[in-house]
């Protein structure tokens, strides 16, 4: 279709909530690598775990001068590996700034061949990367705490030379003892689950009939249209945001609504089209597209290509109890002062 074409969205084939299939080829994303090594592998890996946009983790034994040791064979200190994570994130919900910044909250940075009880060099310290990209950010992360610190910081950053996966026992060790050997403070654990924790999330079904009206939960979970020129927000050009009724997520603001003389709101365009997912509609006979927010996949309206041509062409159609209104005077009170500029643009 002409429209799907043209929106910067992610496309799912499908309609409504119920039988939407994911393109493969669009809503693919790139994963990227790390290794930490922060003493004993099993409280670093549970810690990496915690974090939103980590994908998956291993443990096991880095840079060693013997080919794939044994955990017995390192404790002996002879291969030279080091206890380490294999970190896989994607870097469009976690940066490697912000790992880097994590794991050395885990350790003592200026302590050699320890951390916590735990002694030996194959319990020191290290980054190792894959990507040589990711050499500069490592090391003037490393370089900016070594001027904080009265001791000098023994953290190693090097490229990854070998990487052998640990026993099986190894893996996922706390999840499968939850109370094992940890030389981690527990409040670690905290502080990696809300680093980087989505300021807006989708509710379940229980709390969002708690929380929606009837006309809120019809259009919005089960695809319902709302009467034209009997809806809230047709004919409001007050100056301010509009934010997704099920998550407080912005999506539409004002300078970009105009009158089409539809009857409900329309927009030249979303805030950001990341927040849109476009989704093909041959419902009813017609052939549309439909959008809805990606955060809380709430049936938002449809897109047509009949929009302000100086505006971009496209028309968002879009139902009102979808939306909540914000008024740029409360913006700032109710968390959305960072919104602000664009109401100026």
């Amino acid at each position: 279709m002409k429209i799907l074409a043209v929106l910067s969205v992610v496309f799912i084939a499908g309609q409504g909530c119920a039988g939407k299939e994911k393109n493969e080829n669009m809503d693919m994303r790139i994963q990227k690598e790390i290794y930490f090594a922060g003493g004993c592998f099993w409280g670093t890996e549970h810690f990496m775990k915690q974090i939103r946009g980590v994908t998956e983790t291993a443990v096991g034994y880095a840079n060693s001068r013997v080919e794939n040791p044994s955990y017995q064979e390192v404790c002996t200190g002879r291969t030279g590996a080091a206890e380490t994570v294999r970190v896989a994130y994607d870097p469009s919900v976690v940066s490697l700034d912000l790992l880097v910044d994590l794991y050395l909250q885990t350790i003592d940075p200026t302590s050699l061949n320890r951390q916590g009880n735990d002694i030996g060099t194959q319990y020191r310290t290290g980054i190792y990367y894959v990507d040589e990209a990711d050499r500069p950010l490592v090391e003037a992360k490393l370089a900016r705490l070594d001027s904080m610190l009265s001791a000098p910081v023994e953290v190693e950053a090097r490229r990854l030379e070998n990487f052998y996966a640990a026993e099986d026992y190894h893996q996922d060790y706390l999840d499968k003892n939850p109370g094992g050997y940890c030389h981690l403070n527990p409040s670690l654990f905290a502080l990696a689950r809300k680093a980087n924790a989505p300021r807006y999330e989708r509710k379940s079904d229980e709390e969002l009939r708690a929380t929606l009206t009837k006309r809120q939960y019809e259009v919005t979970q089960r695809n319902a249209t709302e009467p034209p020129f009997a809806n809230e927000y047709y004919d409001n050009f007050e100056e301010g945001i509009y934010v997704d009724v099920t998550t407080g997520e912005p999506l539409f603001v004002s300078t970009d609504k105009f009158e089409s003389g539809c009857g409900w709101p329309a927009f030249s365009k979303p805030i950001d089209g990341k927040l849109i997912v476009a989704v093909e509609d041959n419902s009813h006979g017609m052939q549309r597209t439909e959008v809805r927010s990606k955060t809380g996949d709430a049936h938002l309206g449809h897109v047509f290509d009949d929009g302000p041509t100086d505006k971009g062409g496209l028309r968002y159609c879009i139902n009102s109890a979808s939306l909540r209104f914000v008024p740029k005077e409360r913006m700032a009170e109710e968390g959305y002062a960072d919104y602000l500029p664009l109401l100026a643009r």
